[in-house]
């Protein structure tokens, strides 16, 4: 947007504005969406992988074993496919509890990118390639909630 200004009639002064400095930052419905929008898609990751570890945490031995069986074509070592396994319900619940509140938002996001980066690097191992595609869906996910951790909102932090 271009504003003119005059001083007088002989000397006009163009300013340049951009659309969106119009609104005022409290009444900034771009903005308030933005927030909501970030707010929903964190819960909802949060929600997601808080569910995937509490199911799993119930049946914990089963889980790690089913872990096991699928990974037995994979060069992966057999101890640490079974580590891995005991140990991502406790990853996916907690992850999932911190993004769901709010607290160390940054910390959550980043903990859960780099756990979908693992979870591909293994189904890559399998040839699992539709769990990858799901995988990376997920990490496209989490790119937004990184990259956008200035529009945290509704939390008990503010990254």
């Amino acid at each position: 947007m271009i504003e003119k200004h005059s001083k007088s009639e002989s000397q006009q002064i163009y300013i340049f504005q951009h659309p969106a400095s119009r609104f005022h930052p409290k009444k900034n419905t771009f903005m308030n969406n933005t927030k909501t929008a970030y707010f929903f898609l964190r819960v909802s990751m949060g929600i997601n992988l808080l569910g995937h570890g509490l199911v799993r945490l119930v049946k914990l031995q089963d889980f790690a074993s089913g872990m096991m069986k699928g990974f037995e074509t994979s060069w992966l070592p057999q101890p640490l496919v079974h580590l891995f396994s005991v140990t991502l319900p406790f990853l996916e619940f907690t992850i999932g509890l911190l993004l769901i509140i709010g607290f160390k938002t940054r910390i959550a996001a980043m903990a859960g990118a780099s756990l979908i980066i693992l979870l591909l690097f293994g189904s890559s191992t399998v040839e699992n390639w539709e769990a990858m595609g799901i995988q990376m869906i997920y990490a496209g996910l989490f790119y937004i909630l990184i990259s956008r951790i200035e529009d945290n909102y509704l939390a008990l932090d503010r990254k």
